[in-house]
């Protein structure tokens, strides 16, 4: 037994199919610009931290070195240089 369809119906069906597989490449392409931009923004979040975690360690360097310089026996030093320049004269 056969059914007889409208035309008007198989129309509509068809032509909402095509409409269908005629936007899949903007819906596809659109995920990827998407998945492209997440994943620039997490590269740059990466970034950023790289170079605090940087900083950070070129801060504690920086002290490191000053505090070794400013750990030295200034007075001692002193004296062995006045006893020195008073030698040479």
């Amino acid at each position: 037994m056969s059914t007889v369809v409208n035309q008007q119906v198989t129309d509509a069906v068809t032509q909402s199919n095509v409409k269908v597989v005629a936007e899949a490449p903007a819906m596809a392409l659109g995920n990827v610009y998407q998945s492209a931009a997440h994943s620039t923004g997490i590269m740059f979040e990466n970034s950023v931290n790289s170079q605090n975690q940087m900083n950070a360690t070129s801060q504690a360097a920086t002290t490191q070195g000053i505090m070794q310089i400013y750990s030295f026996d200034t007075i001692s030093d002193a004296i062995a240089i006045s006893q020195m320049l008073q030698a040479a004269t």
